[in-house]
Formats: structure tokens, C-alpha cells, sequence
């Protein structure tokens, strides 16, 4: 099984080995497009780096809606392209990149007009199906089906019985967002990729018109390295033209930052079996199962303020409430809110002044001689605009290429997956775990689990939950630092779990346990431990204190009176 293990000492040689030797491809930008782009590279036998400002899918990467989908709604936009490619790279994931990150989900699409909307709908969501099996990657979900209304409220009691007339049920995919990028940075590490978070690109080394490569500071031990590669891909999202600007060149086209905010409410609050996807005045809403929480989402506004911290305020929270109140029998209150997030979507501008209607494909770039941009896009179809990012550098490459092989290659912890989790019963009964746990890791980690399992072997004491956040073992904060490049609490309790979201308390109470695992790993001592910490609560306080303003403005100001965490 290839592995590769991204902790402290993997880090420093990486950045070395950057400054040390020239790169065919460095790509600036560690967010789902940027990984895939590394992996992409590297695959067609590249020597490519990968640097990242803060952490991996510390951006847009880490806040979306946790879908792999092939956009439903815009087959209503007759954009038939789209989604049939969305569709082929969700057939993918499910099927053969990424099983165990990768899970169908099921979506109720409540009807609210007789006859006629049944049948406009129906016919939406067949042509949906029909699309994603032509394939033949579309064969691993059920396809959608009609319900009454009385089959609908057995599926999903908590809608209110005026609400709907009947629905259609029909299958998507959902991921942990921010794991499927460490994965998928993991996996390009593991093909021989040198990649670096917390590396932050402070400008670029040109030759004339041409960039040969970056400046690259090490945000954590100081110091400024020069990477010299032949192409360089800028693949930075919503930060897309700040990066553009460093060249002096805006390039052909400008990106523009919708911000999106989903609720995290528990799993008992709404009583369903199912996901649901509502229709709203701007888009559509929805409700997606999430272990033991559902995720409430999402809202699609103009966006121009701080874009590494982008704030939820008080309205965009009663803006989701009211809409999927309007459809519940016990409405939600802001006393079941357990977690609130925003993200900022990349879309190309130009095209609409609604974000809702700003294009959601991708572009390619080649603005200077030696610089390739990439922007835009969906998650879904990372593996596309990865491909098409590397096809552009390699016309300025001197040297043959071979195409791109990501399509046969499966992300770390695929191989393996299914036969471990067949023997989960076995593998829970010998390492003393209960078969739920071994589920959870397994579903994490696919066949990486075994590695977790080797630390709880190591020390049986990492085999126990954290106190007041017991959906995760202790194991798993030390794996995050040990092996997956988490450099500080915020980076695990946000990102390797979804602590941050998933607990009332925001994971404050469980900060100090972490903190304490995570630092024999690092290095760090008392005062580094406090210094994380607090850091930590200020960060969980700054939001809180932002949800609580009433529009954009006052909730940025609030976000922004927690700092960035930066090592002494």
C-alpha cells in the first residue's frame, strides 16, 4: 500500500529540496484544484512542488456544502455539458478514485404544485439519472423515484404536512471537503510531490517577460526560499487576482468571491431519513445528513471584504432559518445551532451581476511565458480543471509528456478500502475498538486506518475518545500531526475533524487535550501549548461575536479581532 507521511521533517526537506533543485511545475495554492494540479503532475512523471499560504483547504476548500454532484440545478440553465461532466467525476470518486471519502446520500425534493411540477421535476431529475448511468458510472446510486405525500412524511416526518403535495427522492454524493484535500495532497506527497503549508508565495522570480519560478517565505521557521521551476500554476481561487498581481498582470479575466454560510444543527432537531434540497427565492437550500448533525446551506451573496476569514453575520443565519422553517413542523431556533461557516466560491465575473448566476466552469490562462492560471469551477470536477491546468503548462514545457493518468488513480487509502471494511468485525475485535469506531476510521482513512490503529497499538491510551468530543479518538489529533502536515490546533480541530462545527462548545473544551497531544509530535512546549490555545478560543470568540452583527461589514470587523496564529 503507498503511504507518504507529511510531519515536521517531511515539510523541511520538502522546502529544501524546492529551493535546491529546479522544478518542471510549482503550483501555488493547496485548496481541492492546487492538490489535484500537484497530483495531476506529478503523475505524468513531473517534478512538481506544492506550496500553500496557511493549510491545506484552509479556503473555499474546507466551507462548501460537502457535495460531489452533478449540479441539478443547472440542467434547469440547459448547461447539459456541465453536468454530464460533473456526473462522470462523481461516477469516479464513487467508484474508483475515492470509496471510502466518497458516499451517496439521498436527497426528498418536496412538491408543492399537482401535476404539473411532478412532471416538469420528474422529468429534470430522469434525465439527471440517465445522464450519470450512459457512463456507466452512475450504476453504484439508486435511481430517483416518485412518493405521495404520505410516503414522503413516513421518509421525512419532520416536514410540515402542508408543505408538500408529494416529492421525488433522488441520490447524490457527499465528502468531508477538507479531508478529501489532505488525501489528495497525501497522495501526490506519495508519487513523489514536495509540498509545504504554511508557505506562503511573496512574489515571483521572473527572466525578462517570463516567470521562472517564486519567492516562497516559511511562515513557521522564518526564512525565504527561491523556487525555481519551468511552469508555475497559479491556482490560489478567490485570491486568483491578488496572486495575478504579483506579475503586474491581471490576466484575461477577473474572479469574483460569492460567500456561502451553512448551519450545523444536531442530528435530532429534524426528524428524517433523508437529505433535503428546497427551492428559494435566490437558489436552492439544502439539508444534508452529516454523521450525527445536518448542514443547513447555503446562501449565495457578493463578497469583497477579508478573504481569509470570511464572516457569517446575524442575517445571513435568520436567512437559512426562516427558509427551512418554512417547510419544518418544529421550527429551528438559534439555541440548535451548533456550528455556522462560510466560504467564498471562485467565479469568473463578466458574465452575470447576481453571483447566483456567475459561472460556475473553470478557465485556463497562459497571462506571461512560464505562468499558467487556473479559476473557477466546481469542486466536483477538481480532477478536470487540474488536468486542463497541467495540459496548458506542458505546452510550455521543452519536452514530451504524458497525458493525464488521474482517472486510474485511486487517492490514498482507496486500495484496500472494501476488503477492510469487510473485516471490520474482525478488526474491531482485534484491536478492542468498537465495530462503530472501526467504521469511523475506515471511513476516514479508508486503508490508512491501519496506521491510526498502529499508534492505538503503540499506546493503548490514544484508543479512547477525546472527552468532549468523542466522535473522534486521540489517535487521530496525533495522525493529523504526524502524518497529515496539521501545524497548529486550528488546523485540526477545523479541518482534520470538524470539531469546530460539530460541538456546541465550537471545540474550546477540547482544545487543551488536543493541544497536549499534538505536542510531543511538534515540539512544542508549555508556553506554545498555552499560546495555541488561547489563540484557538480568541479565533472560536471573533466568530461567535460576528453571527451576532446584523450585515457584512460589522460581521468582517468582529472576525478580523482574532489574528492569524503566527509561531514565535
Amino acid at each position: 500500500m503507498r503511504t507518504a507521511t507529511l510531519g515536521p521533517a517531511q515539510r523541511a526537506e520538502s522546502l529544501a529540496s524546492m529551493a535546491e533543485h529546479e522544478l518542471d511545475v510549482l503550483v501555488v495554492g493547496a485548496g481541492v484544484v492546487g492538490a489535484g494540479t500537484a497530483l495531476d503532475a506529478v503523475t505524468r512523471g513531473l517534478s512538481t512542488g506544492l506550496v500553500e499560504a496557511r493549510d491545506w483547504a484552509s479556503g473555499t476548500s474546507s466551507r462548501s456544502s460537502k457535495l460531489i454532484h452533478g449540479g441539478l440545478r443547472y440542467l434547469e440553465m440547459l448547461d447539459f455539458a456541465l453536468v454530464r461532466e460533473a456526473l462522470k467525476e462523481r461516477g469516479l470518486l464513487l467508484d474508483r478514485l475515492a470509496p471510502h471519502l466518497v458516499k451517496p446520500v439521498p436527497f426528498l425534493y418536496p412538491l408543492q404544485h399537482q401535476g404539473w411540477e411532478r412532471l416538469y421535476a420528474g422529468s429534470g431529475v430522469a434525465l439527471y439519472d440517465a445522464m450519470s448511468m450512459a457512463r456507466g458510472h452512475g450504476r453504484g446510486l439508486p435511481v430517483h423515484r416518485h412518493l405521495s405525500r404520505r410516503h414522503a412524511l413516513r421518509v421525512a416526518p419532520a416536514l410540515k404536512k402542508d408543505a408538500l403535495v408529494g416529492a421525488l427522492q433522488y441520490y447524490d454524493a457527499q465528502m468531508d471537503d477538507a479531508r478529501f484535500v489532505a488525501t489528495l495532497v497525501r497522495t501526490a506527497a506519495a508519487y513523489g510531490a514536495k509540498v509545504a503549508n504554511r508557505a506562503r508565495v511573496t512574489g515571483f522570480l521572473r527572466e525578462g517577460e517570463r516567470v521562472v519560478g517564486a519567492r516562497v517565505q516559511d511562515v513557521e521557521a522564518g526564512g525565504e526560499y527561491e523556487v525555481r521551476a519551468k511552469q508555475v500554476v497559479n491556482a490560489t481561487g478567490v485570491w486568483t487576482d491578488d496572486t495575478q498581481a504579483m506579475v503586474g498582470e491581471r490576466g484575461q479575466f477577473h474572479v469574483r468571491a460569492s460567500k456561502g454560510i451553512h448551519l450545523v444543527v444536531p442530528k435530532d432537531r429534524i426528524h428524517s431519513m433523508t437529505g433535503l434540497i428546497l427551492r428559494t427565492e435566490k437558489s436552492v437550500l439544502f439539508v444534508i445528513p452529516w454523521g450525527r448533525h445536518w448542514i443547513i446551506g447555503t446562501t449565495d451573496t457578493d463578497w469583497d471584504l477579508d478573504k481569509a476569514h470570511p464572516a457569517a453575520s446575524s442575517a445571513d443565519i435568520d436567512y437559512l432559518l426562516e427558509h427551512v422553517n418554512s417547510v419544518l413542523a418544529v421550527p429551528l431556533t438559534r439555541d440548535d445551532v451548533q456550528g455556522v461557516y462560510a466560504g467564498l466560491r471562485p467565479l469568473l465575473a463578466g458574465e452575470s451581476d447576481a453571483t447566483s448566476k456567475l459561472s460556475r466552469e473553470h478557465t485556463v490562462a497562459h497571462p506571461v511565458p512560464g505562468l499558467v492560471v487556473v479559476a473557477g469551477g466546481k469542486y466536483t470536477t477538481y480532477r478536470v480543471m487540474a488536468k486542463d491546468a497541467v495540459d496548458e503548462a506542458v505546452h510550455g514545457l521543452d519536452m514530451r509528456v504524458a497525458e493525464c493518468v488521474t482517472e486510474d488513480i485511486p487517492l490514498l487509502g482507496a486500495e484496500g478500502y472494501r476488503a477492510l471494511w469487510n473485516a471490520r468485525a474482525r478488526i474491531a475485535a482485534r484491536t478492542g475498538l468498537h465495530v462503530v469506531r472501526v467504521e469511523h476510521l475506515l471511513n476516514r482513512y479508508g486503508a490508512l486506518a491501519e496506521e491510526v490503529l498502529d499508534l492505538v497499538t503503540a499506546d493503548p491510551s490514544l484508543g479512547e475518545p477525546l472527552k468532549a468530543a468523542d466522535d473522534y479518538l486521540r489517535a487521530e489529533v496525533v495522525y493529523a500531526a504526524s502524518h497529515e502536515g496539521a501545524r497548529h490546533l486550528d488546523d485540526v480541530l477545523t479541518r482534520r475533524t470538524r470539531i469546530s462545527i460539530e460541538t456546541f462548545d465550537r471545540g474550546t473544551l477540547s482544545a487543551r487535550e488536543a493541544a497536549e497531544l499534538m505536542a510531543p509530535v511538534l515540539g512544542w512546549d508549555k508556553d506554545h501549548i498555552e499560546r495555541e490555545i488561547q489563540h484557538y478560543e480568541k479565533r472560536v470568540e471573533a466568530e461567535r461575536e460576528s453571527q451576532r452583527q446584523p450585515d457584512d461589514l460589522t460581521a468582517d470587523a468582529a472576525r478580523l479581532g482574532a489574528p492569524d496564529i503566527v509561531p514565535l
